[in-house]
C-alpha cells in the first residue's frame, strides 16, 4: 500500500470517527421561549438509542450509496453516474404515492414512518426490472442504452408521483415531500437496516474480490474482450449489485442525491483508481459524507427546525462537484 493510500484511508477514517462523535453528543433542549440550545455531551439513557439509531443509519444508507456510485460509473463507464440514473429513486417516491394514494382512497390508515420502507422497495425494483429488461441488447447490457432507459423510466416515474398528489389530501401532499427531501431515522426498522447492511456488505465482498476485473473493464472493451474478460456478465453483476444497494438506501432514509455521485470521486482523488483500495475508500467516502451531513444538520437551525439531510447534502456536493468538474481531478486516472 502506497503512502497516498494509506494517507487517503486514514482521512476517511478520521472524518467517519469524528462525524459519529458529533452526531452522539451534539443535541437539543427545548426553552421555555419556544427556542431550542444547542447542548454537547454524552446523551441520557433514553436519547442514546435514538442517536445510535441515527448514526447507523446514515452509515449503512452512505455505505451502500457510496459503494453503488462507484459500481454504476464502472458500468456506464460515465463520471457523472449515480445511483439515481437507473430511476430507482423517483420509482421508490412513485412506490410511495401509490402506496398513499391507495391509502385516502380505500379510506383505511394512511401508512407512515416504517409503513413506507415496502412499498420504497417496491417501486425500486419495478424500475430496477424495467430498466433491466429494457436496456440489453442481443441479452448484453449496453450501457448508452441502459443510461437512456433509466433517464427515461426516472423522467416517467416522477411524472406519474407528481399527478398522483392530486388523489391525497394537501397534509399528504407535505409527507410526501418530507419523504424525498431524504431523513434519517433515529429509530429504523430492524429489518430494512439489517438488509441494508447485509446487502452493502455482501456486495462490498464480491466487488473487492473482483477489483482486477472490474479495473480490466475500465479499459475498454476492446481491451477488456481481449483479455478475456466477459464484459456481459460483469456488466449484469454491477448491475444488480448497484441496485440492490440503492434499493436498501432508498428505503432507509429516503432518496438523497450526490452522495452515490461524489463518494467515488472523493475516494479516487485519495487513494487514487485502482478499484483494490478505490472500494473500500468509497464505501469510507459514502459514510463520512452521510454522516458529516446528518451531524452538521443538528447545528443549522433556520427557524422552521433542521434542515433536511438531503438539503445539506446538495448544498456541500454541488459545489465540491462543481470544483471537481472544473479541475477534473475526480476521475483522473
Amino acid at each position: 500500500m502506497t503512502f497516498r493510500a494509506l494517507s487517503g484511508l486514514s482521512i476517511l477514517v478520521v472524518i467517519v470517527l469524528a462525524a459519529a462523535l458529533v452526531r452522539l453528543t451534539v443535541g437539543r433542549v427545548p426553552l421555555e421561549d419556544g427556542t431550542w440550545q444547542i447542548v454537547f455531551g454524552i446523551p441520557v439513557r433514553e436519547l442514546l438509542p435514538l442517536r445510535l439509531g441515527a448514526t447507523v443509519s446514515a452509515l449503512a444508507a452512505g455505505w451502500a450509496l457510496g459503494l453503488a456510485g462507484c459500481l454504476l460509473q464502472v458500468l456506464l463507464r460515465n463520471p457523472l453516474a449515480s445511483p439515481w440514473i437507473l430511476g430507482l429513486s423517483s420509482g421508490a417516491g412513485l412506490g410511495v404515492m401509490i402506496a398513499l394514494a391507495i391509502a385516502v382512497l380505500a379510506g383505511v390508515t394512511i401508512p407512515g414512518g416504517g409503513g413506507l420502507m415496502l412499498p420504497a422497495v417496491l417501486g425500486a425494483l419495478g424500475a430496477l426490472g424495467i430498466t433491466w429488461s429494457l436496456g440489453r441488447v442481443n441479452g448484453v447490457l449496453e450501457p448508452l442504452r441502459l443510461l437512456l432507459v433509466g433517464v427515461v423510466v426516472a423522467s416517467l416515474a416522477g411524472a406519474l408521483s407528481m399527478a398522483l398528489q392530486d388523489l391525497v389530501p394537501h397534509g399528504l401532499r407535505a409527507d410526501f415531500l418530507d419523504w424525498m427531501m431524504g431523513r434519517i431515522p433515529e429509530s429504523p426498522g430492524g429489518g430494512v437496516l439489517g438488509t441494508t447492511l447485509v446487502i452493502a456488505f455482501v456486495v462490498t465482498m464480491v466487488a473487492a474480490f473482483g477489483a482486477d476485473r472490474i479495473d480490466l473493464a475500465c479499459l475498454g472493451e476492446d481491451e477488456a474482450r481481449s483479455s478475456g474478460l466477459d464484459l456481459g456478465r460483469l456488466r449484469s453483476g454491477l448491475f444488480l449489485g448497484a441496485g440492490a444497494l440503492t434499493a436498501a438506501a432508498v428505503a432507509l432514509v429516503g432518496p438523497i442525491g450526490f452522495v452515490g455521485l461524489l463518494a467515488p470521486h472523493l475516494a479516487r482523488l485519495l487513494v487514487g483508481p485502482g478499484h483494490r483500495l478505490l472500494i473500500p475508500a468509497t464505501c469510507l467516502a459514502g459514510i463520512a459524507m452521510l454522516l458529516s451531513a446528518e451531524a452538521l444538520r443538528q447545528l443549522i437551525d433556520l427557524g422552521g427546525g433542521r434542515l433536511h439531510v438531503g438539503v445539506v447534502t446538495a448544498l456541500i456536493g454541488g459545489p465540491f462537484f462543481l470544483w471537481l468538474l472544473c479541475t477534473g481531478r475526480g476521475w483522473t486516472r
